[in-house]
């Protein structure tokens, strides 16, 4: 089960890191389309709420960074030296830095509603979706405990999916 281990960055999975940097690029900086909301109270609820899930977004990925540790890397082949993190927010999220990052979209989605942003950040959420398919292929093959982590801890949403 155990292939030779990727040699070159992109053998790591860049272009998947590649992506995502465009894809928030789009979502921070790209045309934002068509308003979704045309009534300014419901734009004004929105946007508090945007803030509010913007700010638990930011407070999830630095404490993913935190219980990630020296494992932390963009690409999604771990590190050689790395260990499997089942604690902390990984407790209940196998990706919680993705599901961090998908919150900011949602957030910023709901400060800026327009359609592309909506679009960008569905693209996103796939995009983090097949890049944890790929980086869970190495992790089994790494962890001969990650298929029972995989079993009870849901991937990119907490207990939903």
């Amino acid at each position: 089960m155990n292939s030779s281990p990727p040699k070159s960055i992109f053998d790591k999975g860049a272009w998947y890191v590649v992506v995502q940097g465009i894809l928030i690029g789009f979502i921070l900086f790209g045309p934002q389309g068509s308003h979704l909301v045309s009534s300014e109270p419901l734009a004004a609820t929105l946007q508090s709420c945007g803030i509010a899930i913007g700010l638990l977004a930011c407070l999830i990925m630095v404490i993913a960074v935190i219980n990630l540790g020296k494992n932390l890397t963009p690409l999604p082949c771990p590190k050689d030296d790395a260990v499997l993190i089942q604690t902390g927010l990984y407790r209940y999220v196998r990706h919680p830095i993705y599901f961090g990052v998908l919150l900011a979209a949602l957030a910023w989605l709901l400060i800026f509603p327009g359609l592309y942003l909506l679009a960008y950040s569905i693209c996103l959420f796939l995009l983090f979706d097949i890049k944890a398919r790929r980086e869970e292929v190495w992790l089994v093959e790494r962890f001969p405990d990650y298929r029972a982590y995989q079993a009870r801890v849901k991937k990119l949403i907490p207990g939903i999916y």
